[in-house]
């Protein structure tokens, strides 16, 4: 939350579009930025609205600026990622989301 709070996605892009999931917050915009941090796991499904942490191939470390929300259900991702949102209004805008789009601001209530 440090991150968001400070201002930290203010302006970074959506590199990866695809027809079941949207994924920002690369400092590079490239998909290969940011750094590392331990993985918590959990059980929440990743359904249709869900936003995770984005990680490479070790399923013990997580992305500490990357995540991701899914257009559609996901459930090849649980227990795989780590699920810590879910979307309760706007989805319509999450579906609308193009590779390069950026995010505006950030706002933690």
């Amino acid at each position: 939350m440090a991150k968001a709070t400070a201002g930290f996605y203010d302006g970074k892009t959506f590199h990866r579009v695809e027809d079941w999931v949207v994924q920002g917050g690369d400092p590079d915009g490239t998909g290969r930025g940011g750094g590392k941090m331990p993985s918590e796991l959990n059980d929440l499904p990743f359904s249709k609205g869900s936003a995770g942490i984005a990680r490479g191939g070790d399923i013990k470390v997580n992305n500490d600026a990357q995540f991701f929300v899914c257009k559609t259900d996901a459930s090849w991702l649980d227990k795989q990622y780590t699920n810590f949102g879910q979307v309760t209004a706007g989805q319509d805008v999450v579906n609308g989301i193009r590779v390069g789009d950026k995010i505006k601001k950030v706002t933690v209530t």
